[in-house]
């Protein structure tokens, strides 16, 4: 499906597009200068995957930004673009995160002689400027955002009934559907800091970790099928499984500041609690959300999402994802959130 043919769309995107293009180039350089300086023999130390991991984890979240636009504006998710612009308040923070959790990285590792002490006045500069290009390319797409709400307005919703409940149980669902795409992250990325930063290879709980991921993602592509479905025992095994995570994620928050298991956890606490601690509000708004879409089950919302046109017909009429068969005769209003 082509994107709506609007300013404000692509406004949208070449913001979004630019400011991964120079997070990464700046992310790159300073991968760069930090492999360059360190010894060959620092690799023992956890404090010599730092860079690495907060590189892996910008790329694939501004990567994954990138395509949850593509995503939302080619179904005009107003939703969505929300937040977007949410997660890009919080990469911001994470930028913020980054700056001292590298610092102090570079000082323990020059330190200990493994490092030359200079790469941080290289490097700083560009640490500096990252959250600074976050925070600029935020406003612009919280602008742009107000602008492609008034635009979707109508499009989004000219196909949902004028009933307030039924446009309060689309809403509902839109909402479920994008914290699921924004958990996969979070959890990602939460998992991915303690596999290659904490987690010793040789345990039980490293093998445990890894198998996690598919199974989490599993559960997410599950639980979007079974809310679509609207299969009231899928979505109630799939909230049980969603306060088990709740729980893991509130386990490992407690551990890494247990006096005995700190230590292991002190080269990335900081970004770890980041993601542990917006992970866990990110589940419970989903539990929230999971709950009420199942109460919003068999009242008449699944034939405005379950329908699917073709691909043709899609890019003809430009549809939302969620456009679905009217009755004959159905008047249409114009609808907006409230």
């Amino acid at each position: 499906m082509y994107l709506p043919n609007s300013l404000w769309t692509w406004s949208f995107v070449v913001v979004t597009a630019i400011q991964a293009v120079l997070i990464l180039a700046f992310e790159s350089y300073v991968f760069a200068r930090f492999q360059i300086q360190l010894r060959p023999d620092a690799s023992q130390l956890t404090q010599s995957k730092t860079i690495p991991t907060f590189l892996t984890l910008y790329i694939f979240g501004f990567v994954y930004e990138l395509i949850l636009v593509y995503d939302a504006l080619r179904l005009k998710n107003t939703i969505q673009v929300i937040m977007i612009c949410v997660c890009n308040l919080g990469l911001l923070i994470y930028g913020a995160v980054q700056f001292d959790q590298i610092k102090d990285a570079v000082a323990i590792l020059s330190s200990k002689g493994k490092i030359d002490g200079h790469v941080w006045p290289e490097i700083r500069p560009f640490l500096l400027a990252i959250p600074c290009i976050i925070g600029l390319a935020l406003v612009l797409m919280t602008f742009l955002a107000r602008k492609l709400y008034d635009e979707f307005a109508w499009t989004i919703y000219k196909h949902i009934s004028a009933d307030l409940q039924m446009k309060k149980r689309y809403l509902t669902y839109q909402i479920y559907i994008a914290l699921l795409k924004f958990d996969f992250f979070f959890f990602l990325g939460f998992t991915v800091q303690f596999v290659v930063i904490v987690t010793n290879k040789t345990t039980i709980e490293f093998a445990l970790t890894l198998a996690a991921i598919p199974v989490t993602i599993l559960i997410l592509l599950m639980a979007a099928f079974w809310t679509r479905r609207e299969n009231t025992l899928g979505m109630i095994l799939v909230i049980i499984l969603y306060f088990g995570g709740l729980a893991y994620f509130l386990f490992k928050l407690v551990r890494m500041y247990s006096p005995e298991r700190e230590k292991n956890y002190i080269p990335a606490r900081k970004s770890l609690t980041f993601f542990a601690v917006i992970t866990i509000i990110l589940i419970i708004l989903t539990i929230i959300n999971a709950c009420i879409c199942t109460h919003n089950f068999n009242r008449g919302l699944k034939r405005h999402i379950s329908s699917k046109r073709s691909a043709s017909e899609g890019e003809k009429t430009n549809e939302t994802e969620m456009s679905g068969r009217m009755l004959e005769g159905q008047a249409l209003g114009r609808m907006t959130i409230d």
